[in-house]
């Protein structure tokens, strides 16, 4: 039996120091950066005038009293069925992006692919280019320099990490109001473990782990294949027009395709993968490769689109020299309309239980111990607890009223009129008594059906409910 130590199967990670490009995708992603970031950023702080009893954030997650602010849009807690269609809109959305682009979402608009490119941006400022980077890495001397950039990366890196994490924050609670507290120190514990916790998490995904949460920790690389078809539009590389590769000036005389090993769609890649090989789960789609090799391209005088978005079903025609097929038509194939078809109904049916939903709203709910009681002059009195919401940001007079048995009349507790005043943005309870007279129909019967009816007086607005009435021969 031998004594030497087993092969370990595991490999320390070697950082990545993606090289700068400049092209049409690498310009789309900047854009994509800026305008997520700066939403996300900027959106507390937008204000929305909603009157002297709400908040005036324009987006506002309002845990305290259970409710979502969007601009002019309040979902209360019985309403959480529009958050849950906005989820499945998401998910659909990732399905329909991948299934016509790949991962698409994973190379542009995934937040830890926007801040990775931030962080990947600040070092490339502070440290220099890749060359200059990797030179920094494999530099064992740990000289003033060195120390000095690196404090000065990590510096900016957490400061990023906690401008990230403080703008979560605000998203549930008065911005302004918040930072006033978490300056001064007056701020509940929450906010700042909360702040703390993405403070750290987006300074060592962005700045450490990078490809390695995309890689390992996402399961989403995991999950697209069965979104995929070889109508799919990912990137890839041409090897019927690229191989065999190699170097020379006498190219066309030695045999040798459009690829000369340059090395340029590597060293951009900011997952350090080598797309020549082939489709690989590790690939983002970001399409900085093709960036880099288009110009490498344009510089040797050879035509552009050796590694670009391409699909499986199209390599049998290229490699025959006829054209591939139309985008119209890998895009609008029956999988991705499928897709497009569910997300538009699911989006139509938000908006459409958007603007029908009711303006006020009333819960009843029979008290039935016990289910009457006979009062001194021998009427029979019914108790039902009425839950009244004035989604306004003013209070508003409610009347409540019924139709049904003419005998039938309503009593409110702790008021001899059929008003009764709800306070802005809250559900009130509201104890109704509804009462037939002695030797009537309903007070005999075991049964009596009735309307319950709500009116908003301020905007004429009225809801109702149907319950029953029990008479004494229940």
């Amino acid at each position: 039996m031998s004594d030497s130590q087993p092969e370990s199967l595991y490999a320390s990670r070697e950082p990545i120091f993606p090289r700068r490009v400049s092209g049409k995708f690498r310009n789309l992603k900047w854009v994509i950066m800026i305008v997520t970031l700066g939403i996300y950023y900027v959106t507390p702080w937008l204000r929305w005038d909603r009157g002297p009893q709400l908040p005036d954030q324009a987006v506002l997650v309002d845990l305290a009293n259970r409710r979502f602010f969007f601009f002019w849009i309040e979902i209360w807690p019985h309403e959480f069925y529009f958050v849950a269609g906005l989820l499945i809109m998401a998910g659909l959305g990732l399905f329909l992006f991948t299934s016509a682009l790949g991962r698409v979402w994973c190379g542009y608009a995934c937040p830890q692919t926007v801040w990775t490119d931030l962080y990947i941006l600040v070092e490339r400022w502070i440290e220099g280019d890749r060359n200059a980077r990797l030179r920094l890495h494999r530099q064992k001397k740990l000289d003033f320099r060195k120390l000095r950039l690196r404090m000065t990366k990590w510096v900016a890196w957490f400061l990023i990490g906690l401008a990230t994490g403080g703008a979560w924050v605000f998203y549930f609670a008065d911005a302004p109001t918040l930072l006033r507290d978490l300056v001064t120190g007056q701020a509940h514990p929450v906010a700042y473990t909360t702040m703390l916790v993405l403070t750290l998490t987006t300074f060592f995904f962005g700045g450490f782990a990078r490809e390695q949460i995309c890689i390992y920790a996402c399961p989403w690389p995991r999950i697209q294949a069965a979104m995929m078809d070889e109508d799919t539009l990912v990137v890839g590389y041409r090897e019927w027009r690229g191989e065999p590769r190699g170097k020379g000036k006498q190219r066309e005389e030695q045999g040798l395709g459009d690829c000369i090993d340059c090395m340029a769609c590597v060293n951009v890649c900011p997952v350090g993968i080598d797309i020549r090989d082939g489709q690989q789960l590790e690939c983002i789609t970001c399409a900085l490769c093709i960036d880099a090799c288009d110009d490498m391209m344009a510089k040797i005088g050879k035509p552009r689109g050796l590694i670009d978005y391409m699909a499986l079903s199209d390599e049998a025609n290229e490699r025959a020299g006829q054209a591939p097929k139309s985008l119209w038509k890998h895009v609008f194939r029956p999988r991705v309309i499928m897709y497009t078809s569910l997300w538009s109904l699911v989006g139509l049916g938000l908006v459409f239980a958007l603007f029908i939903r009711p303006e006020i709203e009333m819960t009843v709910a029979p008290v039935r111990n016990p289910t009457f009681v006979t009062l001194s002059d021998g009427s029979i009195r019914n108790t039902y607890d009425v839950r009244l919401l004035n989604k306004h940001g003013e209070d508003r007079p409610f009347r409540i009223t019924l139709n049904g048995d003419p005998a039938l009349r309503v009593q409110l507790e702790g008021s001899p009129y059929e008003t009764v005043t709800v306070p802005a943005n809250q559900t009130y309870l509201q104890k109704v008594y509804v009462i037939a007279p002695k030797g009537s129909e309903a007070a005999a019967s075991e049964r009596t059906e009735f309307r319950l009816w709500v009116e908003d007086l301020t905007t004429g607005d009225r809801a109702y409910n149907d319950t029953v009435y029990n008479g004494s021969a229940n």
